[in-house]
This record gives structure tokens, C-alpha cells and sequence, in this order.
């Protein structure tokens, strides 16, 4: 069980922490090669989805992207023959097999019916025209995920034929580490040791063609207890492609990664490959923290500490904090709020025995007033609670999460033996800077 945090008179966001359905839309779409994206909005909105391209580290040249940079006049008087001209543009400067046409808060008030518009433009164009309503009214950037991968669906083809062993990975970029892309790199190396296929990534250097054949996957696997249940679900009534391991926490810290490497040994009939990995793994993590960390438990021990985080990765901290750490969680902040995670962490607390204070869908003024009004030695989460920690006189935060302060130069898992070693590297620099002495009289040694 688990104590719901109550907030008084926030029927606003003061501070969102969240980017808009827009930037959750462009995320999947920035995924996928050899598509154009054409914006319905004012100029202002490009720069959204600039951010949404950033995230998969996609050069500029390779960015087709055109926006019709709605102006006042065109909200009012109407803008559709600009968005037609736009998309026929598209269609003959960029050559791309398909265009996602994405209506935003703007054409959401002007009341531009998309669907009808590609339907009467295809015949004229080459590309496949795929209209997404993705306006911010809609929702956050993990709502806008699922729009974007729910628009993939038609381009998906029917398959009776399925690989036996074979998975789609979904959602990867609904993850706050930093560089998501080494905990996609994780999964698929895993799957590799155990023989499994990855049919396709949705949506991450993604072809068209891996998309097209996505239907002849066994499994579905969602690397996300943020976004993508719905689209999951679509999936298996479809495809009939099972969403697996969705019910458990995903590979943060030891345990949830032995038990998320044992059901997909199961799964795939491949138990030896997975008992060699946890027994490579646990080995490896002792060796390192044996020889480089005989403090790690007495620093950490009886810490009441806060996390502030997304489900994908929160749910896993919160094992790691309490059993392996043994931290003491009395603050659970998730920046989402879907039923599946919710589920999953009360399954987590109650096995844990623990009862911490929790809240879901926080914005920043939210999660400022939960840390203040709860009595805690240290968060962990962004550089966004290490401000609010510092404004607060928490004593310690963890800059673990997006987004960050530190320099990053190499990817780093989190998932994983050597994702936990990767945060648990962090977390310790962040203590140390925090009681590293910032007094030192310099002229009293040079006397010496």
C-alpha cells in the first residue's frame, strides 16, 4: 500500500516538467528513416519537434521536416490551401515514401480537418500520407508517443506467419536516462545471447521495411512503463502479438534485472543463456563494488530518500534503493500516471513491505512542494530536483536523470549489471561533492 499524495489548488500546471503531445508525436516519427513530417503550426512549434529530433541524435541534413508557419491571419481566416501546397512541396523536395501530416494546437483551433485533406490529396502526391492530430491540448509528451506509434499502425502489415523467435521493441525514448540509446543497446545485446530476432525497433533507426513487417514478430517487448500499452495492446488485437514482461519491473538494479532476465529466458526457451548472464552479471557488480566501494552500504544506509523520476525507471529505484542499497524511499514522484505503472509499483511496495508517500503526473510546483513538505536527507532524479533540493536544504541529490548538468561523452545504460554500476558511479561522486569539505584555509598549509 502506499499513501496518495493530495495537492491543493493545482487545477493548472505551474511549472510543467513535460514537453507537449507535439514533442511525443515528432519523438516516434524522428525514429523512423526515410520519412517527411510536414507541421501544421506557427514557426514556434518546429523548434518542438527540433527537440523531439535531438533526443535520437539525428543530424540536421537528415531532418525533412517543413512547417507552414501559421500566422494570426491564417488562424482566423483558415489555412488549408497552405497546408495542401506544403505537402505537395514536400512530397517532390524530399522523395520520401511517406509523410506524416501533424496538426498542432493551431489547427486544433482552427478546426483543419486532416484526415479529410490527405484522403483528398493523395491521389496527387507519391508519399503515403499519414495525418496525426498531435495538438497540446492532447496531452504530454508520453500521450503524444502513443499517437505517434498508434499512426504507425496502418503502415504495419498483416502477417499469419511469425517468427518464433523474434520480438518489437517498443518505445525505447520513454526512458529519462540521458542516453536511452545504450539501454536499447543492452536489450538487443541480451536478446542476441539468447537467439532472439529483433524484428523491429518502434521508433529508433527504424526502415520502413522493418515497420511493414513488424507484424510477423512473437512478442512484443515495451522498454516503457510510461508510454505504449495502448499501441501494445492495438498490437495483439491485430497482429495477435503478445506483450510480455510487461508486468514486471524493467532490468534496474539486481534483482529486477535477474527477474527480467529469467522471464525472458523462459519466454524464449533459452533459461541456461539466462541463469550464465545473471550469474556473469551478479559476479561482475560484487568484483567492482568489493574492490572499489567497501563503504557503498554503511554511506547509504537508513538515507530517507525521495525519487523523483519516470515509471520506466522509478519503479526499478526503488528496489535498488530500499534492498540493495538500503536506502529508506519515503517520496515516490512520477512524472506519468498510467494504470499499468501504477499496478506495478503497488505490486513492488506491497512485496517490499514499505509504505512511502506517492504521486503521479507532477509538474514542477508539485514536486517542489512534496519534497518540502516531506521530511527526507536526499532525492534522487534531475537537475531539475537537484535545484529544488538545494532551494530546499535537502543536504544530497543525485543528478541521475533527464534533464541533466553533467558532461555526458559516452552512452550509459542503466538497465542492466553494468547500468547499476553506471548509476551507483553517480550517486557516489554526487555524495562525496556534497560532504567534500569547502573550507579549506589554503594559506594555513602554505605556512607549513
Amino acid at each position: 500500500m502506499h499513501d496518495e499524495l493530495i495537492f491543493e489548488n493545482c487545477d493548472h500546471s505551474r511549472d510543467p516538467v513535460l514537453g507537449c503531445a507535439l514533442e511525443g508525436v515528432a519523438s516516434i516519427v524522428a525514429g523512423i528513416q526515410d520519412v517527411g513530417m510536414v507541421i501544421h503550426s506557427p514557426q514556434g512549434c518546429a523548434a518542438t519537434v527540433a527537440m523531439a529530433f535531438d533526443s535520437h541524435e539525428i543530424d540536421f541534413t537528415r531532418r525533412k521536416v517543413a512547417c507552414t508557419r501559421l500566422f494570426e491571419s491564417d488562424i482566423i481566416m483558415g489555412a488549408s490551401e497552405k497546408l495542401i501546397n506544403l505537402v505537395k512541396e514536400t512530397d517532390r523536395t524530399f522523395k520520401n515514401k511517406a509523410i506524416f501530416v501533424v496538426g498542432t494546437c493551431a489547427a486544433d483551433i482552427i478546426g483543419e480537418n486532416l484526415e479529410g485533406l490527405c484522403r483528398q490529396i493523395q491521389p496527387e502526391v507519391s508519399a503515403k500520407l499519414i495525418p496525426i492530430v498531435a495538438g497540446g491540448f492532447r496531452g504530454n509528451i508520453y500521450d503524444g508517443m502513443e499517437l505517434g506509434l498508434k499512426a504507425l499502425l496502418p503502415l504495419i502489415k498483416k502477417s499469419e506467419i511469425k517468427k518464433q523467435k523474434s520480438v518489437n521493441i517498443i518505445a525505447p525514448q520513454a526512458n529519462l536516462n540521458p542516453t536511452w540509446f545504450a539501454d536499447l543497446k543492452w536489450v538487443i545485446d541480451i536478446l542476441y545471447k539468447m537467439e532472439v530476432e529483433v524484428q523491429a525497433v518502434l521508433a529508433h533507426n527504424t526502415s520502413l521495411e522493418e515497420l511493414e513487417n513488424a507484424g510477423t514478430a512473437a512478442a512484443n517487448i515495451l522498454l516503457s512503463h510510461d508510454s505504449g500499452f495502448a499501441f501494445a495492446k492495438r498490437m495483439r488485437e491485430l497482429h495477435g502479438i503478445p506483450l510480455i514482461l510487461a508486468d514486471i519491473p524493467l532490468p534496474v538494479g539486481l534483482k529486477n534485472t535477474a527477474r527480467w532476465l529469467k522471464a525472458l529466458g523462459i519466454y524464449f526457451d533459452a533459461e541456461a543463456q539466462a541463469e550464465q548472464l545473471i550469474k556473469d552479471g551478479d559476479d561482475r557488480v560484487v568484483d567492482i563494488l568489493r574492490r572499489r566501494a567497501l563503504m557503498i552500504i554503511p554511506r547509504y544506509r537508513n538515507c530517507k530518500i525521495a525519487i523523483s523520476a519516470d515509471a520506466t525507471i522509478g519503479i526499478g529505484l526503488v528496489r535498488l534503493l530500499f534492498e540493495e542499497l538500503e536506502m529508506i524511499p519515503e517520496l515516490i514522484l512520477f512524472r506519468s500516471q498510467t494504470p499499468e505503472s501504477r499496478r506495478i509499483l503497488e505490486r513492488e511496495l506491497k512485496g517490499l513491505g514499505i509504505s512511502p508517500r506517492v504521486a503521479f503526473g507532477v509538474d514542477g510546483f508539485q514536486i517542489q512542494k512534496a519534497l518540502q513538505d516531506v521530511e527526507i536527507s536526499a532525492v534522487i532524479g534531475s537537475a531539475w530536483e537537484k535545484y529544488m533540493a538545494e532551494e530546499l536544504g535537502i543536504k544530497i541529490a543525485f543528478d541521475v536523470l533527464a534533464p541533466t548538468n553533467r558532461d555526458i561523452y559516452l552512452d550509459r545504460a542503466y538497465f542492466g549489471y553494468e547500468g547499476m554500476l553506471n548509476m551507483l558511479e553517480i550517486v557516489g561522486n554526487d555524495w562525496e561533492k556534497t560532504f567534500r569539505s569547502k573550507e579549506i584555509d589554503w594559506e594555513e598549509f602554505q605556512s607549513c
